[in-house]
């Protein structure tokens, strides 16, 4: 006999799903005479109606690949999806490279090498992004030198 109902009420009373019911197959026939919730208790109780266990996705592997990427693997090429400003935006690089640029300057500036009106000259160009990065501003500053 069928014991449809008895899943059901089993389910409610578990507050699981249906499809997470086990049913001991031995015991089909004392199954199918349990009508009440209280039938379905008692047998709940004896373990003839049971609950599985909720089947999850597993974090290991996901966990594995984590550590990886700490390490620095697979951030490669063939891992990165969309452009390369995705990944440091254009003003962080940009800020990046006018504060070393800056504090170059102001190292030169401070050892006496160029005088305060170079030094102002070439803020502003830094400024109005001249300088592609420190070893550009460094062969500009030495040819100035020598003119």
């Amino acid at each position: 006999m069928s014991s449809i109902i008895q899943k059901r009420l089993a389910a409610d009373i578990l507050k699981a799903g249906e499809s997470r019911i086990w049913i001991d197959p031995n015991s089909a026939d004392e199954v199918s005479k349990a009508i009440t919730r209280e039938d379905v208790r008692g047998l709940i109780v004896r373990n003839v109606i049971q609950l599985k266990p909720k089947i999850g996705v597993s974090r290991g592997r996901a966990k594995k690949l984590a550590i990886q990427r700490g390490k620095g693997r697979r951030k490669g090429q063939g891992q990165r999806k969309g452009l390369a400003t995705a990944r440091t935006p254009e003003k962080r690089e940009w800020m990046n490279k006018v504060r070393a640029l800056r504090q170059m300057l102001a190292t030169t500036h401070n050892k006496g090498t160029i005088s305060s009106k170079e030094y102002r000259d070439l803020y502003m160009k830094i400024k109005g992004n001249f300088f592609r990065n420190r070893a550009h501003l460094k062969s500009y500053v030495e040819k100035m030198k020598k003119e």
